[in-house]
């Protein structure tokens, strides 16, 4: 039991704000809280579809492999933005393992073998639909079978960054890497070194 378990919410109308590269709804709602008292509330939400992300590591040289792309929220709020990430992408309308493993190939390159589902997350939970899949996989040079990039009718502008798991632990701390499902993965992937490194 839990203190919310009698707690409720009641969709009551939504409204499209806005339907362009994602769909931003207004809801109002009728939410009856842990006290049983029912308020009307309004909220604003960004309709994403799923997406994946993956750490790329190769156990052989102890490295993994970030891309570096543009993203202007970070330039709205004054910072580079141009910044390292782990490969990810939506699934559009694919189960998550295929469509990162296409991810990943598209933007780094690197075609994995060994695909490892850790967990799921939501990236804003109170604004955004958006559920990230996150997962692993070993690579090592001969798995790279192209120069990835992206696409060019996506536009997508990527450069393939390969970086020591040390360095790139340090890149979060100095600011360098502000990505949270990077952190994420970065930090998964100290917790479980040593099964990492088992090439």
């Amino acid at each position: 039991m839990t203190k919310f378990d009698n707690a409720k919410a009641e969709i009551v109308e939504e409204e499209t704000l806005s339907n362009g590269w994602t769909r931003l709804s207004k809801y109002t709602v009728d939410y009856t809280d842990s006290g049983g008292e029912t308020h009307r509330v309004h909220r604003e939400v960004y309709q994403r579809t799923p997406a994946a992300t993956i750490l790329l590591y190769d156990p052989n040289r102890g490295t993994v492999v970030l891309v570096r792309q543009f993203r202007l929220p970070l330039q709205l709020h004054g910072e580079p933005a141009w910044i390292l990430e782990t490969p990810a992408g939506l699934l559009d309308g694919d189960e998550p393992e295929p469509a990162i493993r296409r991810e990943a190939e598209e933007e780094t390159g690197f075609r994995v073998r060994d695909v490892r589902f850790l967990f799921k997350a939501y990236s804003s939970p109170g604004s955004v639909t958006e559920v990230v899949h996150f997962f692993a996989a070993s690579v090592d040079t001969t798995d790279r079978v192209s120069d990835g990039g992206g696409l060019a009718e996506e536009h997508e502008d990527i450069e393939v960054v390969e970086i020591p798991l040390d360095a790139a632990m340090a890149m979060i701390e100095s600011g360098e890497i502000v990505d949270f499902k990077t952190i994420i993965l970065l930090q998964w992937a100290v917790m479980n070194r040593s099964t990492l490194d088992k090439p």
